[in-house]
């Protein structure tokens, strides 16, 4: 998704693939693996800036490309705050921004006494590599949690009474200019993002304010360089806290590109290579974005689109050309307009027909 916008700017993109058949495979431009120094390494000697779809970019192969004079960017030391989330923790706390209450856990005693101390449940993370449910689970026994605990201390978290879930995008380029997005209301299933509302229907000005303030002060904190989205619990006491952080473009700006004067994929290219920051206004009053999941058991994704074109003419779809596979993010579809439940209704019926 970021191909077209660098196209429409005249930048000229490569892209490291996984293999021959990845959902970049359109723009890929070399084949290897993003966790060896060497592959990286001779990628970046003929590109300008190095940038990530993703945070699994292990911190020896970015550190290895700094040492090597290649711009990195967000660098490494941003980017562990979305690697690791016992450091994000930490470093939240240390600047005073509102999160959950929490604890590092080594041993089930740890675990047991941070469940003491919360009400008897909690959540456990694995601090690295959680993505879309992974790596989190709810626990009520310090014992629930002795597999992950064989492999390292875990993150444990108070099971948040939060009356939804929100998310503030914002760009920041290495000049330290910030844009920030509307905020929106995502809504999960299953540890992933179904549904995404911009604005954050019902949001008070407070509410609005304090998510964009959290968002500036930590893009300027930790030095991010790109598109930030901080995930945030709105608490039935009316509390923002931040849940967790992705340091790339993310499922919750996806409506950028239809619903946004600047979607955050040509905001990504514009910060990362210190360009002039885009308008972020949106361009409709409401936009909703509704992931495809799955896909038809056939694994036909043209078989509906001809249907579904003819049904639901006002819908934008954007397929990520990967194969259907239960659960999986395939692609979405967008749906902008003047009243917010219109536009949930086409959406949903354009996603419906990739059931």
């Amino acid at each position: 998704m970021m191909v077209p916008a660098a196209i429409e700017l005249g930048i000229e993109i490569a892209v490291l693939g996984e293999s021959q058949d990845s959902s970049a495979r359109i723009a890929v431009t070399a084949i290897g693996d993003h966790r060896d120094p060497e592959v990286v390494l001779a990628f970046a000697r003929d590109v300008d800036v190095i940038t990530f779809d993703h945070e699994h970019v292990p911190q020896p192969v970015l550190r290895a490309l700094v040492d090597a004079g290649v711009a990195v960017r967000p660098g490494p030391e941003a980017l562990l705050h979305a690697q690791d989330k016992l450091v994000l923790r930490e470093r939240l706390q240390q600047l005073g921004v509102p999160q959950p209450e929490w604890a590092r856990v080594a041993d089930a005693d740890e675990l047991a006494a941070f469940l003491e101390r919360v009400g008897g449940r909690a959540v456990v993370k694995t601090p690295r590599g959680g993505y879309d449910g992974h790596g989190v689970r709810v626990v009520s026994s310090a014992r629930e949690a002795d597999d992950w605990l064989a492999d390292g201390p875990l993150l444990a978290e108070e099971l948040v009474a939060f009356r939804r879930e929100l998310a503030q995008l914002v760009a920041r380029r290495p000049s330290g200019d910030v844009a920030v997005w509307p905020l929106v209301e995502t809504v999960q299933g299953g540890g992933v993002c179904r549904e995404v509302f911009a604005p954050a229907p019902r949001a008070t000005a407070r509410t609005e304010r304090v998510s964009r303030e959290i968002a500036h002060s930590l893009a300027q904190a930790l030095g991010v360089t790109g598109v930030l989205a901080v995930e945030l619990f709105e608490t039935a006491d009316d509390r923002v806290l931040v849940n967790e952080l992705a340091m790339r473009p993310h499922n919750s700006g996806h409506w950028t590109i239809d619903g946004a004067v600047t979607s955050q994929f040509e905001q990504h290219l514009r910060a990362v290579l210190d360009l002039p920051l885009g308008s972020t206004d949106a361009i409709a009053p409401w936009s909703a974005m509704v992931n495809v999941l799955g896909g038809p058991a056939d694994g036909d994704l043209d078989r509906p689109m001809p249907l579904l074109m003819a049904d639901q003419p006002a819908a934008k779809v954007h397929l990520y050309g990967k194969a259907p596979r239960p659960g999986r993010k395939i692609g979405h579809v967008t749906a902008t307009g003047a009243d917010l439940d219109e536009a949930v209704f086409q959406a949903r019926a354009a996603a419906a027909f990739f059931a």
